[in-house]
Protein backbone atom coordinates (compact mmCIF):
# COMPACT_ATOMS: atom_id res chain seq x y z
CA UNK A 1 0.00 0.00 0.00
CA UNK A 2 1.48 3.45 -1.22
CA UNK A 3 2.13 6.12 1.42
CA UNK A 4 -0.87 8.17 2.29
CA UNK A 5 0.87 11.40 1.44
CA UNK A 6 1.55 10.16 -1.90
CA UNK A 7 -1.50 9.16 -2.31
CA UNK A 8 -2.93 12.99 -0.95
CA UNK A 9 -0.30 14.40 -3.65
CA UNK A 10 -1.83 12.41 -6.53
CA UNK A 11 -5.34 13.35 -5.72
CA UNK A 12 -4.29 16.98 -4.90
CA UNK A 13 -2.42 17.11 -8.74
CA UNK A 14 -5.28 15.19 -10.38
CA UNK A 15 -7.97 17.92 -8.74
CA UNK A 16 -5.82 20.60 -9.32
CA UNK A 17 -6.12 20.15 -13.16
CA UNK A 18 -10.10 19.77 -13.41
CA UNK A 19 -10.59 22.90 -15.62
CA UNK A 20 -13.33 25.77 -14.72
CA UNK A 21 -16.80 24.57 -15.96
CA UNK A 22 -15.93 20.53 -15.61
CA UNK A 23 -16.24 18.66 -12.69
CA UNK A 24 -15.20 14.84 -11.69
CA UNK A 25 -16.66 12.18 -8.96
CA UNK A 26 -14.52 11.51 -6.38
CA UNK A 27 -14.67 7.85 -7.63
CA UNK A 28 -13.00 9.28 -10.63
CA UNK A 29 -10.17 11.08 -9.04
CA UNK A 30 -9.38 7.90 -7.48
CA UNK A 31 -8.90 6.10 -10.49
CA UNK A 32 -6.95 8.73 -11.97
CA UNK A 33 -4.49 9.23 -8.64
CA UNK A 34 -4.06 5.11 -9.42
CA UNK A 35 -6.64 3.91 -6.42
CA UNK A 36 -9.89 2.98 -7.99
CA UNK A 37 -11.45 1.63 -4.58
CA UNK A 38 -10.46 4.96 -2.58
CA UNK A 39 -12.93 7.09 -3.37
CA UNK A 40 -13.88 7.71 0.24
CA UNK A 41 -10.43 8.79 0.93
CA UNK A 42 -10.29 11.31 -1.87
CA UNK A 43 -13.40 13.48 0.07
CA UNK A 44 -11.43 12.90 3.10
CA UNK A 45 -8.35 14.56 1.63
CA UNK A 46 -10.14 16.79 -0.28
CA UNK A 47 -12.26 18.17 2.75
CA UNK A 48 -8.74 18.86 4.83
CA UNK A 49 -7.41 20.34 1.91
CA UNK A 50 -6.56 24.04 2.55
CA UNK A 51 -4.39 24.83 -0.71
CA UNK A 52 -6.43 27.50 -2.88
CA UNK A 53 -5.34 26.25 -5.92
CA UNK A 54 -6.84 22.92 -5.92
CA UNK A 55 -10.65 23.61 -6.98
CA UNK A 56 -12.31 20.59 -4.20
CA UNK A 57 -15.44 22.37 -5.62
CA UNK A 58 -14.79 20.58 -8.57
CA UNK A 59 -15.30 16.99 -7.04
CA UNK A 60 -18.81 15.46 -7.44
CA UNK A 61 -20.46 12.41 -6.25
CA UNK A 62 -21.06 9.71 -8.78
CA UNK A 63 -24.89 10.35 -9.26
CA UNK A 64 -24.01 13.80 -9.80
CA UNK A 65 -25.37 15.60 -6.70
CA UNK A 66 -22.69 17.75 -5.43
CA UNK A 67 -21.33 15.91 -1.84
CA UNK A 68 -19.96 17.79 0.71
CA UNK A 69 -17.33 20.91 0.85
CA UNK A 70 -15.58 21.96 3.74
CA UNK A 71 -17.55 25.82 3.08
CA UNK A 72 -20.86 23.82 3.12
CA UNK A 73 -22.46 22.59 0.24
CA UNK A 74 -24.66 25.32 -0.62
CA UNK A 75 -21.29 27.31 -1.08
CA UNK A 76 -20.27 24.29 -3.53
CA UNK A 77 -23.26 25.03 -5.56
CA UNK A 78 -23.35 28.12 -6.16
CA UNK A 79 -19.75 28.27 -6.78
CA UNK A 80 -20.33 25.27 -9.55
CA UNK A 81 -23.61 27.69 -11.00
CA UNK A 82 -20.93 30.40 -10.97
CA UNK A 83 -18.76 28.55 -13.24
CA UNK A 84 -21.18 27.00 -15.16
CA UNK A 85 -20.12 23.59 -14.07
CA UNK A 86 -23.61 22.77 -13.35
Amino acid sequence: MEDMRTFSKKVLAVVAKIPRGKTLSYKQVAVRAVSPKAYRAVGNILNKNSVLKVPCHRVIKSDGTPGGYARGSKKKIQILKHEKAI
